[in-house]
């Protein structure tokens, strides 16, 4: 018989049942399964930060279109390949210089754990981000309001079936030229939504930069009895 061999199988049988074996099996469990959801959650982020990001609607401005709490899918390729958000589209973009105030966000360790907490859609979006829905773009000439209260777009009223009930087009009167490479965005609940209107006196007149615009708000994907494309997206169209 051989001993030393017996005596080798005795000691690896030891060592593997004494004490720290349990914590060991711990680690590498954590290991086997940690590293999957490690390589998931990379997977996300680099999704959300190219091609689809989630975005938590967070105030009633887009009512009925969206409502809070929905998710909504954020193409963010749509503009990618030179095309422009064209009037109807309903966007999410970053107001830093025109809606906000250069360097009023929020500081830059509660900004960066927001930022990726949104990225998947369990958090609150930036607090410089706002989704709206595009009423005129670059060379519009963008007025409130004809004989009938309705918006004009160069001259011809907007049908915006999409508007919340019992809400005026607009209770502000205004009247811009959008400038080139810029977009005037208003909300659909025009009663409860800060908006271009409310920037008019300030640089770009209201008005987005294109640069600015994160990208469309093309699906509902959550809550499940919502799924879908917004109510009214593309339907801005002259009356």
């Amino acid at each position: 018989m051989n001993t030393d061999a017996q005596q080798y199988d005795d000691a690896e049988r030891d060592r593997s049942s004494g004490p720290g074996a349990e914590g060991r099996g711990r680690r590498s469990r954590s290991v086997r399964y940690g590293t999957p959801l490690a390589a998931l959650l990379l997977v996300l982020l680099l999704v959300s930060a190219f091609v689809v990001q989630p975005f938590l609607i967070p105030s009633s401005s887009m009512t009925p279109t969206l409502k809070i709490g929905d998710r909504v899918l954020v193409n963010k390729l749509a503009y990618r390949f030179g095309n422009d958000p064209e009037r109807g589209d309903v966007v999410v973009f970053d107001g830093t210089g025109s809606f906000v105030e250069e360097g009023s966000g929020e500081n830059p360790v509660s900004g960066l754990l927001r930022e990726a907490g949104a990225a998947v859609g369990v958090l609150k979006p930036l607090e410089t981000d706002y989704v709206k829905r595009v009423i005129g773009v670059g060379g519009d000439r963008v007025r409130c309001c004809d004989k009938r209260g309705r918006i004009e777009v160069n001259g011809e009223p907007v049908d915006e079936d999409y508007l919340h009930s019992g809400d005026d087009p607009s209770v502000v009167p205004f009247d811009i030229e959008v400038p080139q490479g810029r977009l005037w965005v208003m909300g659909d609940h025009r009663a409860n939504s800060s908006d271009s209107r409310d920037h008019l006196g300030e640089p770009g007149g209201g008005t987005v930069p294109l640069d600015r615009v994160i990208g469309r708000a093309d699906w509902i994907g959550w809550p499940i009895g919502r799924w879908g494309a917004p109510v009214g997206t593309g339907t801005a169209g002259h009356g």
